[in-house]
């Protein structure tokens, strides 16, 4: 079967987020980007069933500028044997990138698409969730471990009050979390590998998809500064506090 994994492209997690001085957005000029940490870990799940022989051929597909291209090369490095790249310069909000991967998912026929539960930039967290109302596939999100069927997958999810463990018939949307699995470190050798990898690049308009915002942002603010810890001498003292400053009780 073939599998598809979505990934997005977003500045990087160790660097610090610092908003535009119009407060229009997070700063992204001559900041270093790469790929969304859960999609790394779809990637890597995607490869680890084609080693495993459950799959044939994984698919790695992203929706961004033609700077989006390198992310791609990373899902290629890690183990994804081609890339589909649909080209926008449009901002992207959560609907609009599930249309996009839906007629993606369309084109491509695959029995199992897997992606990150969140992106770190918006933390939205609804992508996979409206995809699968799309398409009107079952779907299992925040998995933490993955067993295949000859046509289910069972998914054990991390949810509040633990784990939960369901079955869904392919073809099926799966969402991961962090505990699903490790990375692998990306060799130099796959780096190169992955340049001689083909990438199809297409536009929304390809796929007959009108990827235009419905929302608008109207302001991106810092969080207000915390204010530093004072120590208290004794309980009595911390209950003033809490009482006459902080007032809280």
């Amino acid at each position: 079967m073939k599998v598809m994994a979505a990934v997005k492209r977003v500045v990087d997690y160790n660097v610090k987020v610092r908003v535009k001085a119009d407060q229009s957005g997070v700063e992204t000029s001559n900041v270093k980007m790469s790929m969304n940490p859960f999609d790394e870990i779809a990637v890597e799940a995607a490869t680890r069933l084609k080693e495993a022989g459950h799959a044939r051929e994984v698919i790695a597909v992203t929706c961004g500028p033609a700077q989006t291209t390198e992310t791609l090369r990373t899902a290629l490095a890690i183990g994804a044997d081609r890339g589909v790249l649909i080209q926008t310069d449009a901002e992207l909000q959560p609907l609009a990138v599930a249309k996009l991967l839906k007629a993606a998912v369309e084109r491509e026929q695959p029995r199992l698409v897997i992606l990150g539960k969140q992106a770190i930039d918006d933390d939205a967290g609804q992508t996979g969730q409206l995809l699968a109302a799309l398409l009107d596939w079952p779907q299992a999100t925040f998995a933490s471990h993955i067993e295949m069927g000859a046509d289910t997958a069972t998914v054990t999810r991390e949810v509040d009050g633990g784990l939960e463990v369901i079955q869904v018939v392919l073809p099926a949307i799966v969402t991961t979390d962090l505990r699903l699995n490790e990375p692998r470190y990306v060799t130099l050798p796959n780096i190169m590998k992955a340049k001689k990898k083909p990438i199809d690049t297409l536009s929304p308009a390809d796929l007959g998809v009108d990827p235009s915002p419905r929302l608008k942002t109207l302001k991106v603010a810092e969080p207000a500064a915390r204010k530093a810890g004072v120590r208290v001498s004794d309980v009595a003292g911390l209950v003033d506090k809490l009482k006459n400053e902080a007032k809280v009780i």
